[in-house]
């Protein structure tokens, strides 16, 4: 976890850091599942995606993947005095590599874009979640997030 000392010391970097490993395995694919309402079956038919899909395996799906992304970013990004942070969504996302079950993700996290506004900064980030031992990321998404001191 990165710890900066105010929005100054985060606001001068381009590199912000680099997450934990977080495992992605069919549990987590299946709770997915499960509270989106989506159980297509190359996530949670661990047979079918075996025999038939194109993967081998079960893949976690692209909107878990997403949202991963946002919790590298809350792992990278703590900064003193920054009482609370708003997504303001995704500018850009894209999928590059599927996330096969029992696999392991972590966020390299740049600034793209940075300005102060009253009470605070709004901010873009950069998320590119790695695969462990996979050369393409599994994704890269440009988030807006507003951070407000006080």
């Amino acid at each position: 976890m990165t710890r900066f000392r105010d929005l100054d010391d985060l606001l001068g970097r381009d590199e912000l850091g680099t997450s934990d490993w977080h495992l992605v395995d069919q549990a987590r694919i299946d709770g997915f599942a499960d509270v989106t309402g989506d159980h297509q079956w190359i996530h949670v038919d661990r047979e079918r995606a075996r025999r038939e899909g194109p993967f081998g395996a079960t893949i976690a799906h692209g909107a878990l993947t997403l949202s991963l992304c946002v919790t590298f970013v809350t792992e990278v990004v703590q900064v003193a005095g920054v009482t609370y942070a708003a997504n303001g969504g995704f500018d850009r996302v894209r999928f590059k590599a599927p996330v096969r079950a029992g696999s392991r993700l972590r966020g390299v996290v740049t600034l793209l874009d940075a300005r102060r506004m009253p009470g605070g900064a709004r901010i873009v980030t950069r998320t590119t979640a790695e695969i462990e031992g996979e050369n393409r990321p599994a994704c890269v998404a440009d988030q807006v997030l507003a951070l407000y001191t006080g």
